[in-house]
């Protein structure tokens, strides 16, 4: 039994050490939907995202880089129907730990800059429109499907974050804190080059 979990231990570094010193290149393609209940009914909101990322892998289990979303979301509550289109670009960590040579888990913490433009379609195809600044920060978890010499399948369904947006024309601010495990799928690819 031992010998057994020395060579699992010796496997498990030997792939790690195998990713040190490499180009970590990916995205995420991600949907959302959310329903809340509000005064005069229900309100459902979905959100489809893409996240391309780069970083450089400088230790055996860390990762620094650069990301990026655009995301596009409508919310219909049934008297009036809101379209976003969100920009976001920031850094990230990432900590991951192998399990085998297949399977890694991973832990994402990203923050940086947002951008968000809203138009807002009511009652008699009134129409009206704002635009946003603010900051994020976020922490996802993750799993990765080592399919062949670093090229994988990431995915998640959620996390856990922090954002902030102050509207322009004397608009309200924005703050909210995150927690959408469940809410949230995301699948992408990357690739250790």
């Amino acid at each position: 039994m031992k010998k057994i979990l020395v060579m699992a231990a010796l496997a498990i570094c030997s792939f790690a050490n195998a990713q040190k010193g490499t180009i970590l290149v990916g995205g995420n393609i991600g949907f959302t939907s959310e329903k809340s209940e509000y005064q005069f009914g229900e309100a459902t909101n979905n959100e489809f995202s893409f996240s391309p990322k780069v970083g450089y892998q400088f230790n055996d289990n860390w990762t620094v880089g650069g990301e990026f979303t655009v995301a596009s979301a409508k919310d219909d509550n049934g008297t009036r129907e809101i379209k976003d289109n969100n920009f976001k670009i920031g850094a990230f960590v990432r900590y991951s730990v192998p399990l085998s040579q297949t399977f890694s888990i991973f832990a994402d913490m990203g923050a940086g800059f947002q951008n968000a433009k809203s138009k807002v379609y009511g009652p008699g195809n009134a129409y009206a429109k704002s635009k946003a600044d603010g900051m994020y920060v976020g922490i996802t978890p993750a799993l990765f499907i080592n399919m062949k010499k670093g090229f994988g399948l990431n995915f998640s369904i959620g996390g856990l974050g922090y954002e902030t947006l102050s509207y322009d024309n004397n608009g309200a601010d924005y703050s909210k804190f995150y927690f959408n495990f469940g809410q949230t799928f995301n699948i992408g690819v990357s690739k250790n080059f």
